[in-house]
């Protein structure tokens, strides 16, 4: 017997732009709607995956092709997953999109002067201070999606208000059903 595939969203955007948040918002929201996830946070698997990282461009390259990997297999198991990951580079994002079949993007726009105001992990502190040299949106470019499914604005709405747009694209996706009584 073969399990009903699972879907997958990748949370992408700046450092601090508010993905790991939303991934959780958007987890337990799902929650109360009978749909349990698997939130695979970049911060959470580099712990254990590369726990001294270098962060340096062959290195994430391996990262992301390992996170994708892990995604396809808990989705072709039935398993739904949230990426919360930056996932700087467009054919990061773009692998999972090939290799998920039902795969969904949303961009966590948020300025960069904001991401740097919420700080809290200190990633942009560290960059400025000459600690860290890869930096997405500092010292290395972050690619925004070009046609992601959803955008979300996490400088001008809630968690809630984000992790509620997301799920109504979802149902036009088809990835969940429509609320009862519609």
């Amino acid at each position: 017997m073969k399990a009903k595939k699972g879907f997958a969203i990748w949370l992408t955007g700046l450092p601090a732009s508010g993905k790991s948040t939303l991934a959780a918002t958007l987890s337990q929201e799902l929650a109360k709607l009978g749909v349990a996830v698997q939130v695979l946070g970049s911060d959470e698997l580099r712990k254990v995956l590369t726990p001294e990282p270098t962060y340096s461009r062959k290195e994430r390259d391996w990262f992301y092709e390992v996170m994708v990997y892990i995604g396809r297999l808990l989705t072709e198991n039935g398993v739904n997953v949230i990426f919360a990951a930056t996932a700087s580079k467009r054919r990061y994002r773009a692998l999972a999109r090939e290799r998920i079949e039902k795969f969904a993007e949303v961009y966590v726009k948020c300025p960069l002067e904001v991401c740097l105001a919420r700080d809290r992990k200190g990633i942009y502190a560290k960059a400025l201070a000459g600690q860290a040299t890869t930096v997405p949106g500092l010292q290395e470019p972050y690619e925004p999606p070009e046609a992601p499914e959803v955008v979300v604005e996490t400088d001008k709405h809630s968690p809630h208000e984000c992790a509620q747009k997301v799920i109504g694209r979802l149902r036009e996706l088809s990835f969940l059903k429509p609320p009862a009584g519609s």
